[in-house]
């Protein structure tokens, strides 16, 4: 029997808010229509096969043709993972790898030629956060305290990659317990950025950006509580979709708040994004959320995955959310070219105030109230395996990050969620901020909304990384945002631009993201990962 955290206990409340998302309102098909978005014939003669920079299309079609093996592509990727993760420049992003990768690849290279592929990610490895239970690894959170818990069960994201089979190669390091932007823990150390070694690979889910940045596997998964798949996303050029609450379980994830927490991909590509969206999505009985689902999810994700999608789409540049400080100005001129670069590629950029932005960006994140009490159900349900049954008891093993004791002592601090202050942020802030965007896309007659991503760069490891807040608007309201891309500033460093929409239109945003994506190309491999 699966877990029913998400229905019991603290995940009150977050049964409330997700009631208020509520009021939102076949192999061949994903495989070929990533491969003709791409340019591609899925049938076409292939050129000797190139890891760096594949796209899975690419590598299904290698596969296809017999140039290429699950496992040769598992080997591959464990030798680039022991070249710059272990040796070379050093990134730390891996934590714990699948010791039984090679041979699961094996047995899918078998099913494949007995019985064909099951998925467009049949045979494909993936890397994912640490904090996705796995039931043959153990789970972590990034912390000492958990270093051998393995799960009795998968998480639902990950049985859902396996079961359209995905070879799930390892678990990355993440900041420990999503608390932070940095991404360091006490069991995995300082994960490094790909592109400047010297700086953070933002965070949380940092680990997963730089291994995918470095290609260090085909795609992977994040998770998001305030802007935790889409800091890291911007900081090593990847695409990275935060889901609309509801779209993808959060059931099995260690939670921080579920309330706003989610999981999603982290990819090269918008199409590879969209494939690990289309497995991964979908109702879950043990996430209340994923019932808003049914009914809105598309055939495929990959059926919008369009190069002319900008062609007569109205976007709200959301000019309040462009950063002024002499500091975010570097950000501030890329993510000023990538707004004319939406309008050459056909799109009428519409310049927008959103209501009542201040009184929205004032309210704190959920993350400092849910986080105690979730967490202890979290343990609770691990069953007597379970290393520590709270966060009490966490704190007082000593066998944590020092540098965050004083936030978990003061998450341990807070003795109910039955309070007016709490009930107000889960209610107003949620409706104030849902009304507020609805309201400007209805005015304007938008599509989507734009702006930075971030409002900085990666930070000099030492030095104090800011993001900026633009990322609450999509874990405030519930909407459905993606980053992607945008250039780099005179320094190198990579910059994004990030597109929100409305609850459940995941497929306009990537339709949206693609055209940018194809119009303009901007990822580019980091140098120091060849």
């Amino acid at each position: 029997m699966r877990r029913q955290r998400l229905f019991l206990k603290s995940g009150s409340f977050v049964l409330l808010a997700g009631m208020l998302v509520a009021g939102f309102l076949g192999w061949s098909s994903p495989a070929a229509a990533a491969a003709a978005a791409e340019g591609q014939s899925v049938s076409a003669s292939s050129k000797a096969f190139t890891l760096e920079e594949a796209t899975i299309a690419e590598m299904q079609r290698a596969m296809e043709e017999g140039n290429l093996t699950s496992k040769r592509l598992v080997q591959m990727y464990l030798d680039r993972i022991k070249a710059y993760d272990d040796k070379g420049i050093k990134l730390n992003a891996v934590l714990t790898l699948n010791p039984d990768a090679l041979k699961i690849a094996e047995q899918l290279d078998r099913e494949r030629q007995e019985k064909g592929p099951r998925s467009p990610l049949h045979g494909i490895p993936v890397l994912v956060k640490d904090n996705f239970d796995t039931s043959d690894m153990p789970t972590t959170a990034g912390c000492l305290c958990l270093k051998d818990s393995v799960p009795a069960e998968d998480a639902d994201q990950i049985a859902k990659l396996k079961e359209a089979g995905a070879i799930i190669l390892g678990k990355t390091n993440l900041h420990e317990f999503a608390f932070g932007i940095t991404t360091s823990s006490s069991l995995g150390g300082q994960t490094l950025n790909p592109y400047d070694p010297a700086r953070y690979p933002g965070g949380s889910s940092g680990g997963t950006g730089a291994a995918i940045a470095a290609n260090f596997a085909a795609a992977g998964l994040g998770t998001d509580t305030g802007g935790s798949i889409r800091i890291p996303s911007t900081f090593n050029s990847l695409v990275g979709i935060r889901p609309t609450i509801g779209l993808t379980s959060r059931d099995g994830i260690i939670p921080l708040a579920l309330t706003q927490d989610v999981g999603g991909p982290m990819a090269r590509t918008v199409s590879d994004a969209a494939l690990l969206l289309d497995a991964t999505a979908g109702y879950d009985p043990d996430d209340v959320a994923t019932a808003y689902s049914i009914g809105e999810t598309p055939a495929s994700y990959t059926d919008f995955l369009q190069a002319d999608g900008l062609k007569g789409a109205r976007i709200g540049v959301a000019v309040e959310l462009f950063g002024s400080k002499p500091e975010e100005l570097a950000v501030t001129e890329v993510v000023y070219k990538a707004v004319d670069e939406l309008k050459a590629l056909g799109a009428e950029a519409v310049p927008i105030q959103i209501p009542n932005l201040s009184e929205i960006m004032s309210y704190p994140s959920l993350s400092s109230y849910e986080f105690k009490f979730q967490l202890n159900d979290y343990l609770h349900e691990l069953g007597p395996s379970a290393p520590y049954d709270s966060l009490t008891a966490i704190i007082e093993s000593g066998q944590f990050d020092k540098a965050q004791e004083d936030s978990m002592k003061a998450r341990d601090a807070r003795e109910s969620l039955d309070t007016e202050e709490y009930k107000d942020i889960v209610l107003k802030r949620t409706k104030l901020t849902r009304e507020a965007l609805l309201q400007v896309m209805a005015d304007n007659q938008l599509d989507a909304i734009v702006y930075p991503s971030t409002t900085q760069t990666a930070a000099v490891i030492g030095e104090e990384q800011n993001a900026g807040g633009n990322n609450r608007l999509s874990p405030f309201s519930g909407f459905p945002a993606i980053t992607v891309p945008a250039g780099f500033t005179s320094d190198g460093l990579p910059v994004g631009i990030e597109f929100l929409g409305r609850a459940f239109d995941e497929e306009t945003l990537i339709k949206l993201a693609y055209s940018y994506e194809q119009g303009t190309h901007h990822r580019k491999a980091p140098t120091l990962a060849p």
